[in-house]
């Protein structure tokens, strides 16, 4: 029998929310999500899954359903419940995309760019107060962190202040992070002639929160490495691992 991760705890929790979304509750329903998160931690090809878990292609087949209809997305939203907004922490990592995730015969847009480590996709994640994941967003690696952060920052809720690192130093997310009534704790950049006299270097030490939310969402394989060639399909991998957490 394989290592499952749901306790009874957890499964009590995310019954609900995933019956909400107009998912059957069949009898293998449990193991059948086990079978996805197994997936998620160990990166296996599909074809790969134990037996445990039902036959691989039943387990892909709900997964690609459920990732097309974007439930698992919104599970991942409804498991964010009252996250402690009073910091908020944005940062941005690579994500090396296999040879087997390209080529996807679709026309859209899929979220693998060329950056200096090859093919690549980008997480830009926030996380709240405790670490948590509250919001993220996938672009391709050539995408900058600065460019996908006032669509980040949009889905955020207003919070007491905005931490981030020097590669969001920009007028245009100042402007933005204070119209949404918070602090912003950016380094500027060596060549800002305004300095960094205001910045709240003993919050801005806090911002290894972000970091800490990627330390543990990479020991899941499938996260840490892209496999899946559609977008939406990766969206929901992260969905899930950062609902776990």
């Amino acid at each position: 029998m394989p290592r499952l991760m749901l306790t009874d705890e957890h499964w009590s929790k995310l019954k609900p929310i995933l019956l909400q979304q107009r998912i059957y509750d069949k009898a293998d329903l449990r193991m059948k999500v086990e079978g996805i998160l197994y997936r998620i931690r160990t990166g296996c090809q599909w074809r790969d899954l134990p037996d445990d878990f039902g036959h691989w292609n039943t387990v892909y087949k709900r997964f690609n359903a459920w990732s097309a209809a974007g439930k698992l997305v919104t599970v991942f939203n409804r498991l964010v419940e009252d996250p402690d907004t009073e910091w908020l922490f944005i940062d941005g990592s690579y994500i090396k995309a296999h040879q087997d995730c390209t080529g996807a015969a679709t026309e859209e847009v899929e979220a693998i760019g060329k950056s200096r480590a090859g093919n690549t996709s980008k997480i830009h994640l926030a996380v709240d107060a405790y670490g948590l994941p509250i919001a993220f967003r996938i672009t391709g690696g050539d995408v900058h962190d600065s460019t996908e952060a006032q669509a980040l920052i949009d889905e955020l809720p207003a919070g007491g202040a905005l931490v981030a690192d020097k590669g969001y130093d920009s007028e245009r997310i100042r402007e933005q992070v204070d119209a949404k009534g918070m602090d912003t704790v950016i380094p500027r950049k060596c060549n800002s002639k305004t300095g960094n006299s205001s910045l709240d270097k003993g919050l801005y030490r806090y911002r290894h929160l972000v970091e800490n939310a990627f330390a543990r969402l990479k020991p899941y394989r499938a996260i840490a490495t892209r496999y899946d060639k559609l977008k939406r399909n990766y969206e929901s991998m992260v969905a899930l691992a950062c609902g776990f957490l």
